[in-house]
């Protein structure tokens, strides 16, 4: 939906189309798959300083100007986001009047308290969230055979739902951890059948197990930290039906209420 380094207009080209808050670093827009953040030097005035570290993390603080930030509001949707179903979108600043340059979607697997200063010159406690982008399909570990079902629906949701307190260093193997975590439940709850249309596997990975691919239903990129509730096991068929096909919004909603149906029962 947005293109990595494209200046965008933030009323007409974002809010306009998507919705959400026109004004502030976090914006939540009503009945929409994601979370939009903005970032730029305006807000250093009240302590925020946002950037890469030096391990590839975006550091993004969250929102509140005066006393300690709380996980409420905008701060609770970023913390939040894997379990809802929602994607995070970044832009920076260019200046005033210049626009807002698409930095790209993020996954927030971690983040931390650190000492700041509020508008008033006060000190305070301030949230720091932990940026990645999206993990690719090969990073993830795909099969675990010697855990029961039950076991891996209590990992893969604790994952989900556990965004924690951790050293940014900690933030890329914990994300990593929980992607994976997510996947292997999802394809072993399969058990070699396509969610979508219910047909069996098509071919045998070499190690014996049943190929499908893991398909988050509310995010077009099917990448980063996820929850059951919204990731599907598909055929490769279904895959690009979904993502290609002129049928393929209504498939998607078919096995939105499926996972629904599922997890809710599971």
């Amino acid at each position: 939906m947005f293109e990595v380094g494209r200046v965008y207009n933030r009323r007409a080209e974002i809010h306009d189309l998507y919705g959400g808050q026109r004004q502030g670093g976090i914006s939540t827009p009503r009945d929409r798959p994601f979370v939009f953040l903005f970032t730029g030097e305006s807000g250093e005035q009240y302590g925020y300083e946002d950037g890469w570290d030096t391990n590839g993390v975006f550091l993004y603080t969250g929102e509140g100007q005066v006393g300690d930030m709380r996980f409420r509001a905008g701060n609770r949707a970023i913390r939040d986001h894997a379990e809802e179903g929602k994607d995070i979108h970044l832009f920076e600043s260019l200046g005033k009047a210049k626009g807002y340059r698409y930095v790209g979607q993020f996954a927030c697997p971690t983040w931390e308290f650190r000492d700041g200063l509020d508008r008033n010159d006060q000190l305070r406690r301030v949230i720091v969230f932990h940026l990645l982008e999206p993990a690719s399909e090969e990073s993830a570990t795909l099969f675990a055979s010697t855990l029961t079902l039950d076991h891996l629906r209590h990992r893969a949701l604790e994952a989900a739902t556990s965004t924690g307190e951790q050293d940014p260093r900690e933030a890329r193997s914990v994300y990593y951890k929980r992607s994976t975590a997510v996947r292997v439940y999802v394809l072993t709850r399969a058990n070699g059948v396509c969610e979508a249309c219910g047909n069996p596997a098509p071919f045998q990975r070499p190690d014996g197990t049943q190929y499908l691919e893991p398909h988050h239903t509310r995010r077009v990129s099917d990448g980063g930290p996820d929850h059951p509730r919204w990731v599907g096991a598909v055929c490769p068929n279904c895959h690009r039906e979904v993502h290609h096909g002129a049928d393929g919004a209504e498939k998607n909603r078919r096995l939105q209420q499926y996972l629904g149906e599922l997890e809710a029962t599971g």
